[in-house]
């Protein structure tokens, strides 16, 4: 009696005092100890009945086995008494056959499980109902239901339990028609009045949607227990319907039913938005008030209700106080975390569980490996792809899905298709996963080949197959090998009216350099939704054309479209790249209005704009906390630095970044080495290279490559530059070779310069820098008959070198020049103006460098031209058309001359003023007579 209801000690007491005990005795105890979740005690009190000689008999084992299935970390204690089980011949007891197939249901993977239950010499409906709620629970639907199939013809009959979970089953699998079979069975064995049918059908119709259906059958239930009311809660909750969840929640409070953790955390999982939190916090305080805190599965669900919301910091001070976490604990976190793209901490979480032992299971591991899909993680993925293996999980089919990925996402797509290769079973995400892996690592021709295998076995394409193999495509040659006749594909197959593969093909066309038939696509769409919007703003930022990109985002406004993150992001980049500070401003007021302020991808974005106008302020001001700053935001904000010359805080920022434990990536060290560059700091830069990779495992890039020759390029070092080249880790492109022939230019060397231009016009033949900068490089060393040569060979070759202009933007308009420019209203002010500049200067101290004028003529003329550059009349323009103290903003496509630079720099000390000149290759802050870039550029 006191074991039936938990009273252990007074049990124990009177177990004690017995004269004589049996078997009856001794069971009654171990039982009682089980009850209490006393597990280990219960073990330690049938190894002190063994060796009083007592045999074991069913009852006590099947305890015991109950003992470790329960506790969720007993796993070895389970296999010891399966052997023990098996030594002693009671294997055949249905007690404890089914008490083992409970354990190895718990624990998996259920085929263990199956094969048990396969051995069993006599099968009841327990023993049934046992696998077939196996199944059920670790989401094996579909063999739940072949279960319960087998079970009918083999004449076994079905209790309250068997059709509660295959009802359950069917809601889950969503198949409505095998649902109805279920009902002819339930109503033709009497059953359809039994409480836990109908609370399995409650869920069930509200699966479906079918919430009428779900009503009907609580209304006319003959009694309403805990677990009605739980149901028509998570029936409504499952839909959406957050209101109508507490409401049935007010009335079961009113009719004073017990309220337990199952209906609480119900309850919670409908306020996972933002716009429910409030009701979710309300119910936070409603758990704290019932004592609930403490229970685990109460937590989980806060867990989850906060990220879900986007709070993670409140679900992680939850995981954090929980005093018993389970395996859904941990695994929650750490899905947050992989979430959050905060992997470091997911990793570390894994790693704490394999230092407590841990239960893991296919999703802690899934979790895991979704944590090391990157490249600087890959040591790290192959690590949890080997404990896969030792738990013995390497053939679930989830977990292979999730290494094909991860080996994707770190492109390394050998290893990646192996997987694929070894896997047993393969599914359409196995496919998608293969496929996007090839699109993501630009290798089209795998992709697609892969997209024919798929088809030829059998595999259904859907629209993420189509999304991944249209990503792929992203040359002119790419778009009429393959993606012209995925296109054709679509329409055949009908899939041309999804959304997601629009848009797939309105981001193709631009990416393969046919923006007339991206945009004509979205022209022709006849529902446009935020998706499709930012799809064809991407498309024209893509292509170069951003005053296009932000007309259509205020005709999305216009047309009372959605705005969402993406589409801030998408604008504060146009802006960011045009550097136009104006329009950058008006977004960051309307992302505010519209409740963006603290969104983590427009953030960024705002930080990155401010950056690339010269406000560096401002990206201070938007910097997150460096304890809640993502990788993200560092990155942005080195860059900002190393853009404005503020090299010495690019590199304490760098060090105070590793100092708080995040780990840099591929983009750190291109901002990092670029800082370098742009500050004539050589041997620093060096090092940082050599311990990108040595250090912190992040393989070097042509964009690193990039930096080292311009780094060593600007500072003189032309051979070390040269040699650096013939020993790069990575295939040369033209952006080598145009770094190392602008460095040839600097520093007037022709020998090196003609074999540097040779090799980008093998490169890129129709590329009118490569013989611009050479002209340049033979015109600053007196070679002007080589200077006509090129000119010769370009016209030949019909190249035209580009124009340089310079443009200034007040208000809504954009005022342009080129060299000599004479064509504006103020054409009379401007050169008034420059003139008065002219002489100013001159007085200050000022002396013209005529080597940056490459014509050959007479060196008045020189001067002369170099006063006629675009440069020089835009700062003349906008210094007549701004207020006096005013920041003026002015841009230019193409290198700011040597000469102009200087001119700028006395102008800003003459006239007081702070003058901003972006060109491609820099950012130039003058103020009080010097700029940013420390005359090193």
């Amino acid at each position: 009696m006191y074991s039936r209801f938990g009273h252990i000690e007074r049990a124990r007491n009177v177990f004690d005092k017995m004269c004589e005990r049996n078997d009856a005795s001794w069971n009654n105890m171990i039982s009682g100890f089980v009850k209490v979740g006393l597990y280990h005690e219960a073990f330690g009190f049938f190894r002190e009945m063994y060796g009083h000689g007592v045999e074991a008999s069913g009852f006590s084992v099947a305890s015991l086995v109950t003992a470790c299935d329960r506790s969720d970390c007993m796993l070895r204690e389970g296999l010891e008494v399966h052997g023990f089980v098996v030594k002693i011949g009671l294997i055949g007891d249905v007690f404890v056959g089914t008490s083992l197939l409970n354990f190895h249901c718990t624990y998996g993977p259920v085929s263990l499980a199956r094969k048990l239950f396969e051995e069993l010499p006599d099968r009841n409906i327990v023993t049934w109902t046992s696998m077939i709620v196996g199944y059920l629970d670790n989401g094996d639907l579909e063999e739940a239901i072949g279960m319960y199939q087998c079970m009918r013809r083999e004449g076994v009959c079905c209790n309250e339990n068997t059709y509660a979970a295959v009802i359950s089953s069917c809601g889950m699998l969503g198949d409505e028609l095998l649902s109805h079979q279920v009902l002819g069975h339930v109503v033709k064995s009497g059953l359809e009045s039994n409480v836990s049918v109908d609370n399995a059908l409650i869920s069930m119709f509200g699966a479906f949607g079918r919430m009428e259906a779900a009503s009907y059958v609580f209304d006319h239930m003959d009694e309403h227990d805990t677990i009605s009311w739980n149901s028509m809660i998570a029936a409504h909750a499952h839909n959406g319907l957050c209101e109508e969840s507490l409401r049935y929640f007010y009335w079961m409070c009113r009719i004073n039913k017990e309220i337990n953790s199952i209906t609480v955390s119900t309850l919670l999982t409908a306020c996972g938005t933002m716009d429910n939190l409030k009701w979710g916090k309300g119910i936070h305080g409603l758990v704290v008030k019932l004592g609930l805190e403490s229970n685990a599965c109460v937590c989980n669900t806060l867990i989850n209700m906060y990220s879900e919301a986007g709070s993670s910091a409140d679900a992680e001070l939850v995981f954090q106080k929980m005093p018993d976490k389970d395996l859904i604990s941990w695994n929650s976190m750490m899905a947050r975390y992989v979430q959050d793209e905060k992997c470091l901490y997911a990793l570390e979480l894994f790693a704490e569980m394999i230092r407590m032992r841990k239960a893991m299971n296919h999703v802690t591991f899934t979790s895991a490996l979704a944590a090391c899909s990157g490249l600087e993680f890959l040591v790290v993925g192959k690590i949890v792809h080997a404990l896969v293996v030792l738990a013995g999980l390497h053939d679930n089919l989830i977990i292979g899905n999730a290494l094909v990925t991860m080996y994707g996402k770190s492109g390394m797509m050998i290893d990646a298709k192996k997987v694929f290769q070894k896997m047993s079973n393969r599914d359409e995400i196995t496919w998608n996963a293969l496929i996007g892996g090839y699109s993501e690592n630009k290798e089209p021709n795998d992709a697609v080949e892969s997209f024919k295998l798929m088809r030829e076995d059998g595999v259904p394409a859907n629209y993420i197959t189509i999304v991944n193999v249209l990503g792929a495509c992203l040359t002119l040659d790419n778009l009429q090998k393959h993606g012209m006749p995925i296109h054709a594909y679509i329409v055949q197959t009908g899939y041309e009216p999804d959304n997601y593969v629009q848009n797939s093909l309105i981001t193709m066309y631009a990416k393969c350099g046919d923006l007339k038939s991206s945009n004509y696509i979205f022209d022709h769409l006849a529902y446009k939704n935020s998706i499709t919007w930012n799809a064809v703003i991407a498309a024209n930022s893509y292509a170069g054309c951003g005053e296009e990109a932000l007309k259509l985002f205020a005709k999305m406004r216009c047309a009372g479209v959605d705005l969402d993150q993406f589409s801030f992001s998408l604008a504060l980049s146009v802006t960011a790249d045009l550097a136009i500070l104006e329009e950058g401003q008006q977004l960051h007021c309307l992302a505010t209005k519209l409740g963006f302020k603290s969104d983590h991808y427009v953030i960024n974005t705002m930080m990155d704009m401010y950056g690339k106008c010269g406000e560096k302020d401002d990206v201070l001001k938007l910097l997150p906390l460096p304890i809640n700053r993502s990788r993200l935001s560092w990155n942005i904000l080195i860059s900002a630095f190393a853009r404005q010359g503020c090299f010495k805080e690019a590199r304490e920022t760098f060090h105070e970044m590793l100092e708080l434990g995040l780990k840099p990536d591929h983009v750190t060290f291109v901002s990092l080495l670029s800082a370098c560059s742009h500050g004539g700091l050589v041997d620093e830069g060096l090092a940082y290279f050599a311990s990108m990779t040595t250090e912190y495992g992040v393989p070097a890039g042509i964009e690193h490559c990039v930096c080292i020759i311009d780094l060593l390029g600007r500072s003189g070092k032309l051979a070390e530059a040269e040699i650096f080249i013939k020993q790069m880790p990575v295939p040369e492109n033209d952006l080598v070779w145009r770094s190392l022939l602008a460095a040839c230019k600097i520093h007037g060397n022709l020998e090196l310069a003609k074999k540097a231009a040779g090799h980008l016009l093998e490169l890129a033949p129709s590329d009118d820098s490569a013989y611009v900068l050479y002209s340049n490089v033979c015109a600053t060393t007196g070679r002007w008959e080589d200077v006509e040569n090129v000119r010769t060979q370009m016209g030949s070759n019909s190249i035209k070198k580009k124009p340089a202009c310079s443009w200034v933007k007040l208000k809504d308009k954009v005022s342009s020049f080129g060299m000599g420019d004479q064509s504006h209203p103020q054409t009379e002010q401007i050169y008034a103006k420059l003139g008065e500049l002219r002489r100013m200067i001159k007085e200050a101290g000022y002396v013209s460098d005529i080597s940056y004028a490459l014509q050959d003529t007479d060196e008045e003329q020189k001067e002369h031209n170099l006063w006629n550059h675009s440069e020089r009349i835009a700062l003349a323009f906008g210094l007549i058309s701004t207020s006096e103290g005013s920041p003026l903003r002015i841009f230019k496509n193409l290198r700011v001359c040597g000469d102009c630079h200087s001119v700028y720099k006395f102008v800003s000390g003459i006239v007081g003023r702070k003058i901003i000149l972006r060109d491609p290759y820099r950012f130039h802050l003058f103020s009080g007579g010097k700029c940013s870039c420390s005359d090193y550029w």
